[in-house]
């Protein structure tokens, strides 16, 4: 029986992938709601493979695939998501996944890739083989990565609020935090992407590869 844990923050979401994977009769899979929750089980029980969603309110799934990988060095993490990779694909190496598989995929595709993974094999998508066509890291794209990494999911979500145009008011009251919270989390992004405005840390949020073209609308 392959053994799999699946963490993400939107049950409907696990529910269909939990029910497309326990259609293959030697499948079952665990749920965790949280990057904390699946800590804990990572560290109690035993699993084949684990499924990660990228973005997640209390871990992001880069940071928890290196901190199970801390507790259980040959485990093998997929990353599960509905954003694009491509953005991430550096940090996502560096920090120890198996592979990579979209919320978009089918159930055969799903299916194979889990399968492929716990052969040691990966299954890329098309628009990270792209992305890998680029042989050559500079020092100014090292420097990016590690601007990038250093971004929590809260600071990355005032990021893309700030991409949209939105007020202060606008996104403390869309994030659900005070207005000082959020003054204190601007200044840890400006010292963090050494910039001095929020349009400046939008721009260099697209520079880093964190944001596409498309989300940097009103600026």
């Amino acid at each position: 029986m392959i053994k799999i844990l699946l963490v993400d923050d939107h049950p409907t979401v696990m529910e269909g992938t939990k029910m497309l994977l326990e259609q293959e009769e030697d499948i079952k899979v665990s749920l965790a709601y949280s990057g904390n929750q699946a800590l804990e089980m990572a560290s109690t029980q035993q699993f084949d493979i684990m499924l990660f969603d990228l973005h997640m309110p209390d871990i992001n799934g880069i940071d928890l695939t290196k901190q199970v990988l801390t507790l259980k060095p040959n485990a093998v993490i997929l990353i599960y998501s509905g954003f694009e990779f491509k953005n991430h694909f550096n940090l996502l190496i560096e920090s120890g996944v198996s592979g990579f598989v979209q919320k978009t995929v089918n159930k055969e595709q799903l299916v194979r890739t889990v399968r492929c993974a716990l052969k040691g094999e990966v299954i890329l998508p098309l628009s990270l083989v792209k992305q890998l066509r680029r042989t050559t890291l500079h020092v100014s794209d090292v420097k990016k990565e590690i601007d990038v990494q250093a971004i929590s999911n809260k600071e990355y979500k005032i990021l893309r609020e700030i991409s949209k145009g939105k007020s202060n008011k606008e996104i403390a009251d869309s994030l659900l935090m005070s207005q000082r919270s959020l003054e204190y989390s601007l200044t840890n992004i400006f010292q963090k992407l050494n910039v001095k405005s929020r349009i400046e840390a939008a721009m260099k949020a697209k520079e880093t590869g964190l944001f596409s073209d498309q989300d940097i609308s009103s600026l």
